[in-house]
């Protein structure tokens, strides 16, 4: 009678593939990260051996070791030639574009022709205030964006430029503007001319008080910014007065500056022409390729 080894009903695994190990029939073992199961007793004779082994389970590509190809902080992408890849990172401020070639990706600054250079916000009550180190070779003309209040009545504001020694300049300021506002249902409109005076006048006088506001557009154009020259603007301004009048300003204007207007010191003055001060707004600057 037959004697049936109960342990051989199944295949066996008997792990990694040992030279000198005896195998038979059914036998799993592992080699080069891949399966195979014996055909027929063996020993000595390699998985290769395709008359004692066939294989069970083929591996895959192998992988690649992310961690070991990229350094730290780079982004990976896959190159033109399937390969991986790391982009390391950029400096403050940059972006992530695609490189001139169209080959692939980079960090680079931003290029734009329209930057938001500087953000001013009135969070309290003040008579006057700077903002300054936003003039740079890179831009030609600049937008000046603003809403307001002015806390006394019968008050107004002057837009003042400051010159690279950090001096606001005072003179010299020609403008020519028409006046326009609503009162008691009628409308009517006022051409005041040019004169020189210590700034730009974006307002008129009024009776704001604190409960009404107003928006105001400059902008300004400045080519040379190392010399001496005409520094020329042009603006709009809109406000709610008390007892129902309504003011709008449209006005273009020249300095005769006598100093360079650049560098860190140099920028714009916002100070009111009577006794009261500025109650709340914001005042954002742009700058113009």
């Amino acid at each position: 009678m037959a004697t049936v080894n109960l342990g051989r009903i199944k295949p066996v695994f008997r792990g990694a593939y040992n030279n000198s190990t005896a195998y038979v029939i059914d036998d799993i073992v592992t080699a080069s990260n891949e399966t195979f199961i014996a055909i027929a007793a063996t020993q000595g004779n390699a998985t290769t051996d395709a008359s004692k082994w066939t294989k069970l389970a083929a591996k895959g590509a192998d992988g690649t070791d992310v961690a070991a190809t990229l350094q730290n902080k780079e982004i990976a992408f896959k190159t033109n030639a399937g390969a991986l890849d790391g982009i390391p990172i950029g400096s403050a401020g940059e972006f992530l574009k695609v490189n001139s070639g169209a080959t692939g990706y980079e960090f680079g600054a931003v290029s734009s022709d329209f930057v938001k250079l500087l953000t001013y916000d009135i969070s309290s009550t003040v008579s006057g205030f700077n903002m300054t180190g936003w003039i740079n070779s890179n831009y030609k003309f600049y937008k000046i964006r603003a809403h307001y209040k002015m806390v006394s009545a019968n008050d107004y504001f002057y837009v003042r430029l400051i010159n690279n020694s950090g001096s606001t300049v005072s003179s010299n300021y020609a403008w020519s503007s028409v006046h326009y506002y609503v009162s008691g249902g009628s409308a009517a409109s006022n051409d005041h001319g040019s004169s020189s005076t210590s700034g730009w006048p974006p307002s008129s006088t009024n009776a704001m008080g604190t409960s009404y506001g107003g928006q105001f557009e400059m902008n300004l154009a400045h080519d040379n910014l190392t010399a001496a020259e005409h520094t020329g603007c042009f603006w709009t301004s809109i406000h709610k007065e008390q007892g129902g009048q309504m003011d709008g300003w449209s006005a273009m204007g020249f300095l005769e500056n006598t100093t360079a207007f650049s560098g860190a010191s140099a920028g714009i003055n916002f100070d009111r022409a009577g006794s009261g001060s500025f109650g709340d707004g914001t005042v954002t600057i742009y700058g113009l390729k």
